[in-house]
């Protein structure tokens, strides 16, 4: 059976992903419960870092200058932290990774965009990731190195809001 995919359709164009639910089912499935949910949609993207990655999914970033944006969780609360032997992805660009606070289960609703390899974030030498890999781009680099040379404030944000208008998951 085939990984879903998902198509994020931002205000800056749309670029779609595959979600590896076959590796990570844990973290893919909380992503894919909550697109489906519509949760993300109208969502902006709360912390945008050139040569590094694109973070979204923070409830309060709804409205793009609340400074709460980036602190939030899922209504659902934390998901636990999904490491399995077979799946030791790396933070290669176009990957989608779970935000976590640096605590154990601390992943909710908050994923990253890695747009260059971001090795340092993958696992602890005990073999556990520290960001777990739970999709990655299959279709519109190009709109994810747009929304990533958005200028930002001294916050990381973008000056300029981008918007996520809509997350619609296919199987």
């Amino acid at each position: 059976m085939a990984n879903p995919t998902a198509t994020l359709e931002t205000s800056l164009g749309t670029f779609k992903v595959e979600l590896y639910t076959d590796k990570m089912p844990v973290t893919a499935g909380n992503f894919v419960n909550l697109a489906r949910s519509g949760f993300y949609d109208g969502l902006h993207f709360h912390r945008v870092i050139n040569k590094f990655m694109l973070q979204f999914g923070c409830p309060h970033s709804r409205d793009p200058n609340s400074r709460r944006a980036g602190t939030g969780d899922s209504p659902n609360g934390t998901i636990q932290d999904e490491h399995p032997a077979d799946a030791k992805l790396s933070n290669e660009p176009g990957t989608l990774s779970m935000a976590n606070t640096g605590r154990p289960n601390s992943g909710s609703c908050q994923f990253f965009v890695n747009t260059v390899h971001n090795a340092y974030l993958d696992w602890f030498t005990a073999g556990q990731s520290k960001h777990p890999v739970f999709g990655k781009v299959i279709e519109g680099m190009d709109v994810v190195h747009a929304i990533e040379k958005t200028p930002t404030d001294g916050n990381d944000r973008p000056r300029t809001p981008v918007q996520m208008i809509r997350v619609t998951v296919t199987d």
